[in-house]
């Protein structure tokens, strides 16, 4: 191994747009799906093939120091099970990893095993520079990843890319409030949105000024949530169009503003200047001024340490509605393979040693997602967490059974959406416009965004 541094459900078709709105932020994460309980057999190992010509390939991912010290030990172990292959690994920080990228491509010099994660694996997927994993399947397999995170990486009937691990987008509750409150907890298995309103409101009048029953829900991904409620598809459909309409929108921002007016959440002021307050510590939440809060299972520990509180997950409102659950597993990253590589199988077997060997769980823990696979979760578990990750996995394994495979990952220009309906969002709290104006714009600017 050599380390040279990165320059050298159904039809029914559930839109997650928010692939491409996350894709930027995502929280980097784990790598490790297994296809068996030990390190013994071939999966284990990661398929160990001690013949063949001798190959080199390279592998690039973004992180830190820390990240590539336990991937390089990951990586050294693949190469003492397969010692006709060497591996050459780059990375670099995020913010220059997808220009260097770009760079590479363009150049016709990318790395074996490319890392990616939002929009960009249907942008080079689409464009043919990555490789349909179907013809590595006999060195790479993925039948023991959930269908929820394994779909983030299919798209134009094609399986691009791996999971290296996921989480979710639920809701963060603090009980402390609940119970302050003497509102009991909801129940995942039936709430609805009018039951979050009215949980909401029943909580900010039960508690002193300045805590309230949730911080203003309006977001990308909550929009997505509820446009599936409402419609059976969220924001985007399969081929990349707008599936939200005016008159979805308009209804959203008349319960955001609703929820406001009621007292259940902030004011437009508070909520505004929280819009630029981005960390868990600043969040009402952090600071157990609110007793729920939309956000990713990922963060949950971010949001512990910040309020000292023992928070928990639940599913979202209405999601045991006539349409189904609308929740889905985000990939943490996918690996993915350049089409143009001289060597598929030498790199289908290190993306299959990552993400189904014990050993390669062993080091990398969670540093790239909770696992996508129930065995290694399971495999994890057993050798001890923490009590905020144990709380993750579980999560992830509950919403892992009755979420479909269905992902739409958002087209190019998708990224827009989420500044343009925190804006509209904040006009509509101000009262300087109307949800109904609101729903039209957002609409017409999102599809200029899109086309």
């Amino acid at each position: 191994m050599r380390n040279i541094g990165f320059s050298a459900r159904r039809e029914h078709g559930r839109g997650r747009g928010v692939a491409a709105i996350v894709g930027a932020g995502l929280v980097l994460a784990l790598a490790a799906c297994g296809q068996a309980d030990d390190g013994d057999t071939a999966a284990g190992d990661g398929g160990t093939s001690g013949e063949g010509e001798a190959v080199t390939i390279r592998f690039a991912w973004w992180g830190n120091e820390d990240r590539a010290a336990i991937t390089n030990e990951a990586v050294a172990l693949f190469e003492t099970a397969n010692p006709n292959i060497t591996v050459e690994t780059e990375y670099v920080d995020f913010n220059a990893y997808f220009d260097r990228l770009a760079t590479t491509v363009a150049a016709g010099d990318a790395p074996d095993v490319i890392t990616m994660g939002g929009a960009y694996p249907r942008e080079y997927g689409d464009r043919g520079a990555l490789l349909d994993l179907a013809e590595v399947a006999e060195y790479l397999d993925t039948s023991t990843l959930d269908a929820g995170a394994l779909s983030n990486g299919f798209f134009s009937d094609t399986q691009y890319g791996v999971p290296t691990g996921a989480n979710t987008y639920g809701v963060v509750i603090n009980p402390a409030i609940f119970e302050a409150a003497g509102v009991d907890l909801p129940d995942q298995d039936s709430w609805t949105w009018d039951d979050f309103a009215e949980i909401a409101a029943e909580i900010s009048a039960n508690t002193p000024d300045g805590t309230y029953g949730a911080a203003d829900p309006t977001s990308a991904e909550v929009l997505d949530l509820y446009l599936n409620h409402q419609s059976g598809h969220g924001l985007y459909l399969a081929d990349g169009s707008l599936n939200a309409t005016p008159e979805l929108v308009a209804d959203w921002f008349t319960y955001s503003s609703g929820l406001m007016e009621s007292g259940a959440t902030p004011p437009a002021t508070i909520t505004s200047e929280l819009t630029t307050q981005t960390s868990p510590e600043q969040s009402l939440l952090g600071q157990g001024l609110a007793a729920m809060s939309f956000g990713w299972s990922n963060n949950l520990g971010a949001f512990r340490e910040a309020s000292g509180q023992d928070l928990i997950l639940i599913r979202v409102p209405g999601d045991t509605g006539p349409n189904g659950s609308a929740m889905w597993q985000q990939a943490s990253q996918l690996y993915t393979i350049n089409a143009g590589t001289e060597h598929p199988e030498a790199a289908a077997q290190l993306v299959d040693f990552l993400v189904n060997s014990t050993d390669a769980a062993d080091l990398i823990g969670t540093d790239r997602g909770v696992p996508s696979n129930e065995t290694i979760r399971a495999y994890l578990s057993e050798q001890g967490l923490e009590p905020t990750t144990q709380v993750e996995f579980d999560f992830l394994s509950q919403v892992s059974e009755f979420i479909d495979g269905d992902f739409v990952i958002g087209p190019t220009g998708s990224t827009e959406s989420a500044g343009i309906l925190t804006r509209l969002n904040q006009e509509v709290l101000f009262g300087q416009t109307s949800p109904e104006d609101a729903g039209v714009a957002f609409v017409t600017e999102v599809t200029t965004a899109i086309s």
